[in-house]
């Protein structure tokens, strides 16, 4: 008889929420296992050098060696998509203007084949509540959930415990980690975030919101923070 399935496979980009979202998770004990899923996009190589060096600044017992996945997906968008080409939308842009069709879709079913070769009962990702996108909603995670665990014939949870939650409150509950090693950035300046995209406006804007401070190194010349 095969053993329960136990510990966690989360969705690791190197970014900010993500992040908190591995140490939140690793408070319950549980194993923690970071997966990050290369899929073709210009600012991959970044966030995967913020992610490795986050995690050797906070490390936890609970967590497993980063993981690898690749499942491209830049094969099925026109070759001028800003996720290629790098000329990304500008803070304000509209939400649809941002969408990657498909990418939550894809990542989470890598995702679950990883958790269900490695009896993980669970897959989470660090999606807020602010994401407008259909592959982020409720009914999608659940039926998403489903199709895994009948498809995989392996019981799968999907959590995202940041869905209710805008980005200032998640910030908030990793006050006390290194996020300046994070990156959330979709132009990449050199190793730094550029400061100027709309993942870096919303960034900036949750941090002069937080409280805190933004520790973030930026790149490029930056406008004042509104």
């Amino acid at each position: 008889m095969s053993p329960e399935p136990e510990g966690i496979a989360v969705l690791a980009s190197g970014g900010v929420d993500s992040a908190i979202l591995l140490h939140t998770l690793a408070d319950s004990g549980e194993r923690i296992h970071p997966v990050f899923v290369r899929q073709g996009f210009r600012w991959e190589r970044m966030e995967y050098l913020w992610l490795t060096r986050f995690l050797a600044a906070a490390p936890r017992p609970e967590f497993a060696p980063p993981e690898v996945l690749v499942l491209p997906l830049a094969d099925l968008y026109p070759e001028d998509h800003f996720s290629l080409t790098g000329e990304v939308p500008a803070a304000g842009t509209p939400d649809e203007d941002c969408y990657l069709p498909g990418r939550n879709t894809t990542i989470l079913a890598k995702a679950g084949i990883f958790a269900a070769l490695r009896n993980l009962r669970a897959i989470a990702f660090g999606t807020l509540g602010a994401n407008p996108f259909p592959d982020a909603s409720p009914r999608f995670l659940q039926m998403t959930a489903k199709w895994l665990s009948v498809g995989l014939s392996h019981p799968l949870d999907i959590l995202a415990p940041f869905r209710e939650m805008a980005k200032v409150e998640v910030l908030r509950l990793g006050r006390h980690l290194p996020l300046e090693l994070t990156l959330s950035c979709m132009a990449p300046a050199g190793e730094l975030n550029c400061g100027v995209c709309g993942k870096c406006h919303e960034r900036r804007t949750a941090f002069a919101a937080s409280g805190r401070g933004d520790p973030t190194p930026y790149g490029g010349d930056i406008p004042p923070q509104i």
